[in-house]
């Protein structure tokens, strides 16, 4: 499956549980997540999206060690069936 159509489904996921998921640009500092899950009552966390069977780059995962050293939740998301999985995650096990 195409990135393009893993991160579709992830946005109309988040959307459905009446969050938005916009995508996260952050020039001058390479390497963030490709998305923000932001979801209502605070819940926040950051998802890396790539092909099927794909990795993350040295970079990437340094950052996302950056991100996890400061509390937040980062995701390497490559198959849309694992989209459930990580909101649930972000929710704290509270998706509905």
């Amino acid at each position: 499956m195409m990135e393009k159509s893993i991160e579709q489904k992830l946005v109309a996921k988040v959307k459905k549980l009446g969050g938005i998921c916009p995508k996260f640009i952050s020039p001058g500092y390479d390497g963030m997540p490709d998305r923000l899950v932001l979801l209502p009552k605070g819940k926040i966390g950051f998802v890396e999206v790539k092909r099927k069977g794909m990795k993350p780059r040295p970079l990437q995962i340094a950052r996302h060690k950056l991100l996890e050293g400061l509390g937040f939740k980062v995701f390497v998301l490559d198959d849309e069936k694992d989209i459930d999985e990580i909101v649930e995650n972000i929710l704290g096990g509270d998706a509905r």
